[in-house]
């Protein structure tokens, strides 16, 4: 939409409302209209169709409360084809000139008229586009990767050696896209911000990648021979990457700005960084916490004992199992589990499985039979038959 399209029509008068009408009052109105002009409801009829987008433009601009208070404000100024000074009149002591003056219809030297002055008033739609515009700086792509490391080093933290392959500036054209001894151009199309609008349906817009120069801002004739205009090379590193202490198996880790360059001053997009955690042998991981499943014999588990058990470091621990420990009974031995950020470390947590013989000696079953007419336990299934 131009600039003189928001001087020279009445979007109140669109819509069938007055200059004072309310927010709600103009949602109203403009969805009555759409609703009767709309091209599902009108197949075929031209008018109608006219009349939907023109609706639609009117309501994009009063509907919108900046656009409209810019929309007001310069329709007082410029109003009715006329200059008006703040605070006098187009008559005597005034200024009165014909708008369409304004707007590049002729004009000594061919400058840009009052649609550049405004072009930021009106949200660009007075602008002209001129080859003295700059790219913008265009951020470095994300770059995705995978590190697998051992169970140890997830729980202590390890540096890990990534060979990486990014995109990065060609260095023949040193990311300009252009033949050595030529300069790349503004996109016309986009001015410089490999971005395009479009409407559609008139009302919806939707920002997509200029079609014209394939998002980057800029139009080359003579095309690098070698990375074809695109400014691009690939590159490949040997980078140095942290892995911290505590690290999950399957966790995304970011470094910023370890990603491809950027262009034209751009910063670097990131790295990500998914790490696999090989399983340990006999430890586990339970958050913060390691696991660890500790056989007892069922002397060990009804006499109680002193037993030995081993840390991810490598130094065994004493741990005293309570007399009459059941199977499944949980301990545990703080400081030695997974380190936290704050430098500390979580727990050993210890579960215990009391073995029970499956083969016994002549002794053995005669001891253990004389142990259970000794021991005059209660029927320990009792419960199992009571009433319900």
């Amino acid at each position: 939409m131009s600039t003189k399209d928001w001087l020279e029509k009445d979007f109140y008068k669109v819509l069938g409302v007055s200059k004072t009408a309310e927010a709600d009052e103009i949602k109203k109105a403009y969805r009555k209209l759409a609703r009767k002009y709309h091209p599902d409801s009108n197949s075929g009829d031209a008018t109608a169709e006219a009349r939907f987008k023109e609706v639609s433009e009117a309501y994009d601009v009063v509907g919108d409360p900046k656009k409209r208070k810019e929309y007001d404000e310069a329709r007082r100024l410029f109003g009715s084809g006329g200059f008006r000074m703040p605070g006098g009149s187009t008559g005597q002591g005034g200024f009165n000139f014909d708008v369409g003056d304004l707007f590049n219809r002729g004009g000594a030297g061919g400058g840009g008229g009052l649609g550049d002055i405004l072009g930021g008033m009106f949200g660009g739609g007075g602008r002209t586009t001129t080859t003295t515009s700059t790219a913008r700086p265009r951020r470095g792509a994300d770059i995705e990767t995978e590190a697998t490391i051992e169970f140890a080093e997830a729980v202590n933290g390890v540096t890990v050696a990534l060979r990486m392959t990014s995109d990065e500036p060609c260095r023949t054209c040193r990311g300009t896209g252009a033949k050595y001894g030529t300069v790349p151009k503004v996109c016309l199309k986009c001015e410089g911000t490999g971005m395009q609008t479009s409407v559609q349906g008139g009302v919806f817009a939707m920002t997509e990648p200029c079609t014209e120069c394939r998002g980057r801002g800029l139009v080359v004739d003579q095309p690098c021979e070698t990375c074809h205009g695109s400014g691009r090379g690939q590159s490949s590193k040997t980078m140095q990457v942290r892995i911290p202490a505590g690290v999950q198996d399957g966790q995304r880790i970011r470094l910023k700005g370890k990603g491809a360059a950027g262009e034209r001053g751009g910063p670097a997009g990131d790295l990500y960084v998914t790490v696999h955690v090989k399983p340990h042998r006999i430890f586990g991981r339970q958050g913060e916490h390691l696991t660890l499943n500790v056989p007892v014999s069922f002397t060990e588990a009804a006499l109680g004992a002193e037993i030995k058990v081993p840390t991810l470091d490598g130094l065994p621990v004493t741990v005293r199992i309570p007399a009459g420990t059941a199977n499944g009974s949980k301990l545990r031995v703080r400081g030695k589990g997974s380190a936290r950020r704050d430098g500390t470390r979580g727990d050993l947590l210890l579960t215990i499985e009391v073995q029970v013989p499956h083969e016994l000696s002549e002794e053995q079953r005669a001891k253990l039979q004389e142990f259970s007419s000794a021991s005059d336990q209660p029927d320990l299934r009792a419960g199992l038959f009571g009433s319900s």
